[in-house]
């Protein structure tokens, strides 16, 4: 945001009227001075008090001042907002992302499964920042958490809100992708995705995950009718399996008791298992084990959705004149007052 001025040659003025002021009042004295002697003829004259001297010399300060402010006002001075408006539709993507307590296993580099997810996320959507990100939140049941939106800080609040566990203990996968299915198959973006991270099995929910993953592929990813130009992505699936197998120290907060939960527990997954929902959904399965794994499994998915949107730059004014007028108003009229009240001055 840039402060600018329609009329800039008037805050020249603003600076030159005050210093020529000053000049003025150094250089050149009054044309005549009228001295009133209050004692015997020939005494001593009257002077006002130092304190008296520094009050009329504040007075005349204000008046500069209300002059300079007024001048600025006249100015125009506005706030110039620039923004980056895209032309086309980007790509609606939406992340099913596994709540259960596992996530909070600490082999991601020292970090928690789940909270390297929701980083990860969050650097992705703002690398394209085209394009809607949605969330889908999985335990023992599944929750659209948010719709697919462009708004990144939304999507930021969204993800720290989430508490580990507050859906349950259990893994439904399949109730995930199909609440993603549900959701995305009234969808008219040209390219749709759904990417899976999860550090477990299917162990609850009534849908299976294959039967989910592939209503995914036949209903919500499907090609739109009229693809926009630039998308040059492919309707995919991911399937990402977070995590290392066997002992893994583990510590949260659990959102229902309050107690917090530490010590190391047995984690294992079926990589078969998972490849098999990934292939029903006509998508990828990628093993993360490690940190640079997972991010490499985001770079893929960036990397198959392609979208080379069209973009413009639009600039929004807004005119901030008015605090300037009234600012300027109060220190033209405050002195007056001063002179009148405080130092029984007639003018």
């Amino acid at each position: 945001m840039n402060l600018n001025f329609i009329r800039p040659i008037l805050v020249l003025a603003a600076f030159a009227v005050p210093v020529l002021t000053l000049a003025l009042r150094r250089f050149f004295k009054p044309l005549f001075s009228l001295t009133l002697s209050l004692g015997a003829p020939g005494g001593p004259t009257f002077k006002a008090g130092r304190a008296h001297s520094r009050m009329q010399q504040a007075a005349f300060v204000m008046e500069l001042a209300g002059v300079f402010v007024l001048l600025i006002a006249s100015a125009g001075p506005r706030l110039i907002s620039r923004q980056i408006v895209y032309l086309d539709r980007g790509a609606d993507i939406l992340f099913v992302l596994d709540c259960s307590p596992s996530m909070a296993a600490l082999d991601m580099a020292g970090k928690s499964r789940f909270d390297t997810a929701r980083e990860l996320i969050v650097d992705f959507a703002r690398e394209r920042p085209a394009d809607a990100i949605g969330l889908v939140a999985v335990g023992n049941d599944a929750a659209l958490l948010l719709p697919p939106v462009t708004d990144r800080l939304v999507l930021e609040k969204r993800l720290e809100n989430i508490k580990l566990g507050e859906f349950g203990d259990g893994t439904a996968l399949g109730m995930g992708l199909a609440t993603a299915a549900l959701h995305l198959s009234s969808s008219r973006a040209g390219v749709k995705a759904v990417a899976l991270i999860t550090d477990g099995e299917n162990n609850a929910g009534a849908v299976h995950p294959e039967t989910a993953a592939a209503a995914l592929r036949y209903t919500a990813l499907k090609p739109a009718d009229a693809v926009p130009p630039g998308a040059s992505g492919e309707n995919s699936f991911f399937v990402f399996a977070v995590g290392t197998s066997g002992e893994v120290p583990v510590d949260y907060t659990d959102p229902r008791t309050g107690l917090r939960r530490s010590g190391t527990f047995d984690s294992h997954y079926d990589e078969a298992v998972l490849a098999r929902i990934a292939e029903a959904g006509g998508g990828i399965f990628i093993a993360a084990p490690t940190l640079d794994a997972l991010k490499s499994a985001f770079s893929t998915l960036g990397s198959k959705q392609v979208y080379i949107s069209r973009s413009a730059v639009t600039e929004r004014a807004q005119n901030i004149h008015f605090p300037f007028i009234v600012t300027g108003l109060a220190l033209l009229c405050l002195p007056y007052f001063w002179r009148r009240l405080i130092l029984g001055a007639f003018l």
